[in-house]
């Protein structure tokens, strides 16, 4: 399926669908500002392994990437001290990956 989404007046029933297959296990492809990722809710373990398959690679041996709604839950899933949370709430929203130690929260 298809569904095309915008930075502003987005159908909600559009919307709902997106989270209700993320939140069923779902994988979907996004932008971002280089090319195209492959995404899916990052407590859903199966999704996960799913994408390692589609990209080969072995979850226990590659890092992945989690997007955060935020910086308050950021700390929910990720270790940060108060350095790094000022250079972060200082740089973003902004053009920075920053790569922090996982919680036990996550799936290993």
């Amino acid at each position: 399926m298809l569904l095309k989404l915008y930075e502003k007046n987005n159908n909600p029933a559009d919307l709902q669908r997106v989270v209700d297959i993320l939140n069923d296990g779902g994988i979907i492809i996004y932008p971002t500002d280089t090319m195209y990722a492959i995404g899916c809710h990052g407590l859903k373990e199966r999704a996960i392994e799913r994408i390692c398959r589609l990209k080969d690679i072995d979850p226990k041996k590659n890092n992945l990437s989690i997007i955060c709604y935020d910086l308050s839950s950021i700390s929910e899933y990720a270790k940060v001290d108060n350095g790094t949370f000022k250079l972060m709430k200082r740089n973003l929203p902004g053009a920075f990956t920053f790569i922090l130690n996982g919680t036990t929260r996550l799936p290993k």
